[in-house]
């Protein structure tokens, strides 16, 4: 028995560089993606912003579960990305990095268990995982303070 799985999506170009993704075998609803202007019109997330997205969203996802699994209340969780663009040594842009910071409203003194948690969520994620094999993804966590939880080597 094998734990391959598979996730199916479609594109359809609606006009020029807007596309709409429909994500197979599931109800969801579409998706409009768009290129920035001047090439698109910015009718929807670029694929850049989706990857940050993809990220972001897997590693907050990622934090709650781990806070939940020792039964803590984290409040509303909040994620921030930044995603840096470079030319590679043919002119092309690449995205070099994703920085993301994770914030919790509430503190970190009212937590148990956080620093083994915070040790060990990362690698529940499965993109943010996936993605360092290729991409830098620096990670970290504040609590509702602004308090500074997690810092990743971001390797």
């Amino acid at each position: 028995m094998s734990d391959e799985q598979t996730i199916e999506l479609s594109l359809e170009q609606i006009d020029n560089y807007e596309f709409r993704v429909r994500f197979d075998g599931t109800s969801l609803a579409s998706l409009q993606t768009d290129e920035s202007s001047p090439l698109g019109r910015d009718a929807g997330p670029n694929p850049t912003r989706l990857l940050a997205a993809s990220v972001a969203n897997c590693l907050a996802a990622s934090l709650l579960f781990s806070l939940r699994k020792f039964k803590n209340d984290p409040g509303k969780l909040s994620a921030h990305a930044r995603a840096t663009l470079v030319r590679n040594e043919h002119g092309r842009l690449r995205v070099e990095r994703i920085a993301v910071e994770l914030g919790m409203s509430s503190t970190a003194a009212s937590m148990q268990h956080l620093e083994r948690l915070l040790a060990q969520f990362e690698d529940f994620c499965v993109v943010t995982e996936s993605v360092r094999q290729g991409i830098v993804v620096e990670v970290s966590v504040r609590d509702g303070e602004g308090t500074l939880l997690h810092p990743s080597s971001g390797g």
